[in-house]
């Protein structure tokens, strides 16, 4: 059993100053997406202020999906200050696979030991060294129940809580693990999901002490908005403007009721 309902509760009174240094493709949805949920969110990446904001944060999340080197300076800097002060802060390895870059640049900021890694499968199969993370740019040809052990690899070698989204959400401290199933498989149409998934996970662990239930509660959040939405929407577009309603209209009894958590 993991109690998710205390966490949205906690989101939602003490709404959390999350720094977000995201991908310029999601960054509106993913900020639409923190607000709606309950959380405060700032798009902060310039190299001169990205230090000091995180001292001013409740949490951090580094997103790769638009990277270049600046902002990969930004990304070290951030996540070196978090680490320092014991923040909180959420790694999404986007395209992880697909260049030496990003490999590198991944390779630099796990170094400052993220709290939290969120991927699809074959991102967080590459990062675990494990083989068969097939990639398409950054799109994963791999299915999340196929990541389970690189993601208690990964979680086990680094201390970090993995996190393998796709149709069902793994979530693993390395010994706990937890399956989130539900959603709706139109939500892949709409850019920004998974990243929105990342900056949640983000606000979750800003008020959750113990990671793996922040993102259990992230997750679960997730999944059923989607699915709520997609009940009501036609098609994409209109299902962009039902998730963010949904992620606003679920409350945390709601969520822990509706939530189909497995546990193992």
């Amino acid at each position: 059993m993991v109690d998710i309902a205390p966490v949205l509760d906690a989101l939602r009174a003490q709404r959390p100053l999350v720094q977000n240094i995201t991908n310029f493709v999601v960054m509106n949805f993913s900020a639409n997406a923190l607000l709606a949920m309950g959380a405060s969110p700032a798009m902060v990446h310039a190299v001169d202020e990205v230090e000091d904001f995180v001292a001013i944060s409740a949490s951090l999340v580094v997103n790769i999906g638009t990277l270049d080197a600046g902002w990969a300076q930004s990304m070290r800097l951030a996540a070196a200050k978090a680490d320092a002060l014991g923040k909180p802060w959420v790694l999404d390895p986007v395209g992880v696979g697909a260049t030496r870059f990003r490999q590198q640049t991944c390779a630099d900021l796990m170094r400052h030991r993220p709290s939290i890694i969120r991927g699809n499968a074959a991102e967080i199969m590459t990062l675990a060294g494990a083989q068969g993370g097939r990639s398409r740019g950054v799109d994963s040809l791999a299915n999340s129940a196929d990541a389970i052990d690189a993601a208690q690899h990964l979680a086990r070698a680094t201390g970090c809580v993995a996190v393998a989204s796709g149709e069902a959400d793994i979530v693993t401290d390395g010994e706990r693990v937890a399956t989130i199933r539900g959603g709706a498989e139109m939500i892949t149409l709409i850019t920004g999901t998974g990243c929105s998934l990342s900056a949640a996970t983000a606000a979750m662990a800003a008020v959750a002490p113990d990671r793996f239930v922040a993102a259990v509660a992230a997750c679960a959040l997730f999944k059923v908005a989607a699915e709520r939405a997609a009940a009501k929407a036609g098609a994409p577009g209109t299902l962009a403007a039902r998730f963010l309603d949904a992620l606003y209209g679920v409350d945390a009894g709601d969520l822990a009721f509706a939530a189909s958590i497995e546990l193992a």
